[in-house]
């Protein structure tokens, strides 16, 4: 829009700016600027065209524009990005603020549950489960006990998950954001925070345990993300109270993984995020802090065992599986196991960036 015509634009909303050669005139131009909004007052950074400030109650001025000092109620005004473009198969999660864990009230609740408060940046995350498909094209192996192309790959150690996100990452020409070295159980994996500064190119990798139940809720905030209760026609778990051994089951056809899809989704359109298989997330198993959060990692000193992390204990698992109860499948739920080990009922789900 000509400088001119957003004038008469902001006249007729009877807006008061001082003229657009003012020199603290802020413009934002070009692609990838990294620019100032509103004045000197730094309200967010890396405005783009297309990208809109909200100002005085509502009222959207598109980019590029001049913003000046006059007459601008700082105090009233904030900058807010638009999504990412889209990424196939993936869902964009809105970051946002969630209470993390489970009331004492809630049936089946644990001690490791603590509520606190966390705040998660935004992220793109697989609508459904790692399928034996999706596996098998970029591994040439599928591990699963039960085999087909749209079922969830499953006997995936937490090692096999940070290949994985690897090496889809170079197929796809993407940047990995694991740097993995050693071999077998004692490989060692650091996640590399500058590999996600251009999230265009940002490879594929695990949520970390705080993205997996603030996406698995998705703003809900009772046991499961379908209310109070889940049903058998809702989840793929076992609602058998007097459960039959896993040892009976593993050539049932009754009692097994589902196709990927085979639910209805969360209302973020995630599918799957109460059973079927238990998904891998980055974190070591620890207690939680019960300060407030901003994009938590887990714990890195000690695991359930009281041990230093990084000597052999454990990852952390969520949203249950099919030889799961119902209480197994809850938001909140938290189980763990050595990173090493593989098991027909847990498989994972990938993020970007």
């Amino acid at each position: 829009m000509k400088k001119a015509a957003l004038l008469v634009v902001l006249a007729v909303l009877s807006f008061s700016f001082v003229a657009a050669q003012d020199r603290d005139a802020v413009e934002i131009t070009g692609s990838g600027v990294n620019g100032w909004v509103l004045h000197k007052d730094v309200i967010r950074q890396n405005a783009r065209p297309g990208d809109y400030i909200t100002v005085f109650n509502g009222i959207k001025l598109n980019a590029p524009m001049y913003l000046t000092q006059g007459d601008i109620d700082y105090s009233k005004a904030h900058y807010t990005a638009p999504p990412p473009p889209p990424v196939p198969a993936m869902v964009w999660i809105n970051g946002g603020t969630f209470t993390m864990g489970s009331p004492s009230s809630e049936a089946g609740r644990n001690d490791n549950e603590v509520q606190h408060q966390v705040t998660v940046s935004g992220f793109f995350m697989g609508k459904y489960e790692v399928t034996q498909g999706e596996y098998e094209a970029v591994m040439r192996t599928n591990p699963s006990t039960w085999e087909g192309s749209n079922l969830p790959v499953e006997e995936i150690s937490w090692f096999d998950a940070m290949e994985y996100c690897n090496k889809r990452s170079q197929r796809e020409g993407l940047t990995p954001v694991y740097t993995i070295s050693g071999v077998g159980d004692n490989r060692t994996v650091t996640w590399n925070r500058n590999a996600q500064a251009d999230p265009r190119s940002a490879g594929y990798r695990l949520p970390t345990e705080a993205e997996w139940e603030y996406a698995c809720r998705a703003g809900s905030t009772g046991p499961f993300n379908t209310g109070n209760n889940i049903t058998t026609s809702q989840a793929n778990y076992d609602d058998d109270k007097y459960r039959r051994p896993l040892h009976a089951l593993l050539h049932s056809s009754w009692s097994r993984t589902r196709e990927v899809g085979s639910f209805t989704p969360n209302s973020w359109g995630l599918y799957d995020m109460h059973g079927n298989v238990w998904e891998w997330c980055w974190d070591w198993y620890g207690d939680y802090s019960t300060a407030a959060q901003t994009d938590p990692v887990g714990d890195i000193m000690r695991s359930e065992r009281g041990l230093r992390a990084g000597s052999g204990c454990h990852r952390v698992l969520r949203g249950g599986g099919w030889h799961s109860t119902d209480q197994g499948l809850r938001s909140a739920q938290r189980s763990f196991t050595d990173p090493s080990l593989g098991h027909p009922e847990v498989g994972f789900r990938v993020v970007r960036p």
